[in-house]
């Protein structure tokens, strides 16, 4: 299909006089067509339309919606080459990668009508009256999950597909029954017009309001601070810079009405190398850190930045192993020219740091490519040194050389809020990795073990989340399926007849539930 570059409110299309366009990292170069700046006029019109949507779309049958995300899915596969060639010129990443992230959007669209179909998203409970209870008697109480509202989601800069328009945010969200506004990331708005024209075909084949799904492009800051400030939008879903994420968090809790902003933002995933682990196969840990590290130019969110073992000969090993691996890789396209331009400032400040040594760093090769880059530090120094934790996106990590494992303990406890946290281990570290999964679990959301942290499994039992400013509600997931739960709360009915209660409740369930029933669960 022809990109237009417009803006999708519901079923309308809309272009504007000041637009911007892409660009080709490997290239350098802009790419046409120019597309759309929104207004807070625009935001307004969406927000609307999202909420004329609501109350019909989150009570359509639990079936109806896991067709549309069916049906939204089978409209992206068959866009075809078209969709992975845009994505590919926009972001520099290659067709195997976008191929995968093309299987893994579908993917979740999948899960999710596989779990609106399940209904324990419902979370369905009964409590009958019980009339002659003494000294007072109970009322019959019911309760059901409700979809909040319209949810705002901001596209991410690193997945053009499985985080973005359609991914994990806006399926989540639909299959709660909440109308989407999607912000997209302006790095690669021709790929978010593809898969926005997808997904609104879909609820227009299946007869869905129109609102139930719109998409708004620019680079100006003031139509996405006004869309999460709009009235209508009860709920945020942002993958992003820290800055970004707090700048909508500070917006949202101003508002009349405060709402959740469900943040990922930062993260440096520590890896933890216990002794005998180390001991055994330091040399092989070493180029598989690499291989995790270099990953698509290290532009993951679980990427591993921060190492920490015992120092010794063992860890020697390790790092020897590490550096002649990471120099043997080339550097890599980056997605936008403003994330090289940050990695390369975030690299040149660890290099100009008297307290860290430069362990191996690849050298630059112009362009918009990131070069490996490999330090380390004592644990003291880190410890004394808040600049040595911060995230720098992209293929840098520092080795912290810790004296001992209580020191090792102490450098975990005083980490920020982390998406994962892995652990090497053999048999004989068994007793160690005990005293400190009480301290991994305060800091992560995900605990790994002989493994790395990058690549996320979508399905039930994920958690990518985890304490702040990993994400800002640790309670929360934004792969998996209890992502669903962020966009709903519940409510509570009442003695309520039942020709008035919603189907979940009902006493003869006409949806087939698992309910639970005094507290004990029925099967359907």
């Amino acid at each position: 299909m022809s990109l237009h570059g417009n803006l999708l409110i519901g079923r309308s299309r809309i272009a504007t006089e000041a637009g911007f366009k892409a660009v080709d990292p490997a290239a350098d170069a802009q790419i046409e067509p120019a597309f759309a700046q929104a207004t807070p006029a625009h935001v307004d019109q969406a927000c609307a339309l999202a909420w004329a949507a609501f109350d019909g779309f989150r009570e359509a049958a639990p079936e109806d919606r896991a067709r549309l995300l069916e049906k939204i899915a089978e409209n992206i596969i068959a866009i075809g080459d078209e969709l992975l060639d845009r994505a590919g010129a926009e972001t520099g990443l290659p067709r195997a990668r976008l191929e995968g992230e093309r299987g893994r959007t579908v993917g979740q669209l999948r899960l999710f009508a596989s779990v609106l179909r399940n209904g324990d998203w419902l979370g369905a409970r009964i409590d009958p009256a019980l009339p002659e209870r003494k000294p007072l008697a109970r009322a019959d109480l019911r309760l059901r999950n409700v979809p909040v509202g319209p949810v705002a989601v901001f596209g991410a800069s690193n997945f053009p597909l499985a985080f973005s328009v359609a991914g994990g945010d806006t399926a989540s969200a639909l299959a709660a029954g909440c109308p989407v506004v999607v912000k997209v990331h302006s790095a690669h708005p021709g790929t978010s017009e593809l898969v926005g024209e997808a997904i609104a075909a879909a609820v227009a084949e299946l007869g869905f309001h129109e609102g139930v799904f719109s998409m708004l492009s620019g680079t100006q800051r003031e139509f996405g601070q006004a869309l999460v400030a709009d009235w209508r939008i009860k709920a945020v879903g942002f993958t992003g810079s820290r800055g970004g994420g707090q700048a909508l968090i500070r917006i949202a809790q101003s508002r009349p009405e405060p709402i959740p902003v469900y943040a990922e933002m930062s993260s440096i995933n520590p890896v933890i190398l216990l002794p005998a682990a180390l001991s055994a196969r330091a040399e092989a840990l070493g180029t598989a850190f690499v291989g995790s590290l270099t990953m698509g130019a290290g532009q993951f969110c679980t990427n591993p930045g921060l190492i920490l073992a015992v120092d010794g000969p063992d860890l020697e090993r390790f790092i020897a192993a590490a550096s002649a691996a990471l120099v043997n890789v080339a550097p890599i396209t980056m997605l936008t020219p403003g994330i090289c331009q940050a990695y390369r400032t975030g690299v040149a400040a660890l290099a100009g740091n008297e307290k860290v040594t430069t362990v191996a760093r690849v050298a630059e090769v112009g362009g918009n490519k990131g070069a490996g880059a490999l330090f380390a530090a004592t644990a003291a120094d880190f410890l004394s040194d808040h600049a040595l934790g911060a995230e720098v996106f992209g293929s840098s990590s520092v080795i912290i050389r810790c004296p001992d494992l209580g020191v090792l303990k102490d450098v975990l406890e005083h980490l920020e809020g982390q998406l994962t946290a892995t652990v090497h281990l053999d048999e004989g570290d068994h007793g160690a990795a005990a005293t400190l999964l009480p301290t991994l679990e305060r800091r992560a959301g995900r605990i790994l073990a002989n493994g790395w942290p990058t690549g996320v499994e979508v399905c039930h039992a994920m958690v990518h989340g985890g304490p702040f400013p990993a994400t800002s509600d640790p309670r929360s997931t934004s792969v998996g399926s209890l992502a669903i739960d962020r966009f709903l709360r519940p409510v509570c009915y009442q003695d309520i007849p039942d020709a008035l209660l919603p189907a979940a409740l009902k006493r003869d369930n006409p949806l087939g539930l698992n309910r639970r029933v005094d507290g004990v669960v029925q099967k359907a």
